[in-house]
């Protein structure tokens, strides 16, 4: 179904370009990458700014992107994607949302889990689209925490702060009961540092994004992603 040549991506900050296109360095893929961290901003700060304004706004970005041309849109941004109407749409293409393959992989373990934020504002999002996704499996044990005070490094263009400031919290949180994952592509560089520094895995999902492309692409053959 994905086997495209050009895909289009719509991220809420410039830092996911670097995630998609290191992640899928050995795809023949052509990325074409749309960026705009403004719609974000006015949900969280704007109160005349609705959720119907939200879902028009992302309508009219993935449309653009569809104009562009391209075989296939990726929304890297997990509120883009719960403002997302498809039946606004009438799309040739097919629209990829990074956190599927990541809520798959969590509800086929059926392991109590605990999930890190560091952005606040995607959270309830999220929590409302992985619980819809779990119906299938009988509901998923999870608990949420976010990482206080860390977001507004990233978006202040720290990000190396950023990443220590998750990496911090990782080493401090004692929990070895419960599966982690991070929910958000830009602690995924942090999730892997603290799994170099300790070989305990943590689910993010870039990763099972890149997992499930590679079957879907039937591109398994590919070493190194």
């Amino acid at each position: 179904m994905f086997m495209r040549k050009k895909i289009g991506c719509l991220h809420a900050h410039y830092t996911n370009i670097e995630y998609i296109e290191k992640a899928f360095s050995k795809f023949d893929i052509e990325w074409l990458h749309f960026v705009d961290p403004g719609m974000m901003h006015r949900v969280a700060t704007d109160k005349k700014f609705k959720y119907s304004d939200a879902q028009k706004t992302v309508k009219e970005k993935v449309e653009w992107i569809a104009n562009c041309k391209v075989d296939a849109i990726l929304i890297t941004c997990t509120n883009y994607i719960a403002f997302l109407n498809e039946e606004q749409l009438s799309l040739p293409m097919p629209i990829i949302k990074i956190d599927e393959p990541y809520f798959e992989q969590i509800c086929q373990l059926q392991l109590p889990q605990v999930i890190l934020f560091t952005n606040p504002a995607t959270v309830e999002g999220t929590v409302k689209r992985l619980n819809a996704h779990s119906e299938k499996y009988g509901g998923v044990d999870f608990e949420v925490i976010i990482i206080d005070n860390t977001f507004e490094y990233i978006m202040q263009g720290l990000g190396e702060k950023y990443s220590q400031e998750i990496v911090k919290f990782l080493h401090d949180f004692n929990n070895e009961n419960k599966l982690l994952s991070v929910a958000q592509l830009s602690m995924v560089d942090a999730a892997k540092r603290y799994e170099f520094q300790t070989g305990r895995a943590i689910l993010n999902p870039l990763q099972a994004l890149v997992d499930s492309m590679i079957d879907q692409l039937k591109l398994s053959s590919l070493n190194g992603i």
